[in-house]
């Protein structure tokens, strides 16, 4: 799973049938322990999310899994809405 901050909303009225019905968002990862400006990428949502919310998000095949589909061409769905995150940064390993 991954944390990431909801930045964008995806409009596409042409796509694969299976996508019928689905939202997608634009997610950046966050990174607590690093500065690395990590990619965006797109996340089906299935629970309601909008922009500026702090999301969990499932990858692979865990993602088709939300929407009860095996062959479904989703790669990313989000999962959570995350109402907070508690982060130990000075942690002696």
């Amino acid at each position: 799973m991954e944390i990431g901050k909801v930045v964008g909303n995806i409009w596409a009225t042409r796509k694969d049938e299976n996508l019928n019905g689905l939202k997608f968002l634009v997610v950046k990862p966050i990174d607590y322990y690093s500065e690395h400006d990590s990619m965006t990428f797109v996340a089906a949502d299935s629970i309601g999310a909008g922009i500026g919310e702090t999301v969990l998000v499932v990858k692979g095949s865990s993602a088709r899994v939300c929407f009860g589909k095996k062959y479904m061409p989703v790669d990313a769905t989000i999962v959570g809405i995350i109402d907070n995150v508690e982060v130990e940064k000075d942690v002696s390993e």
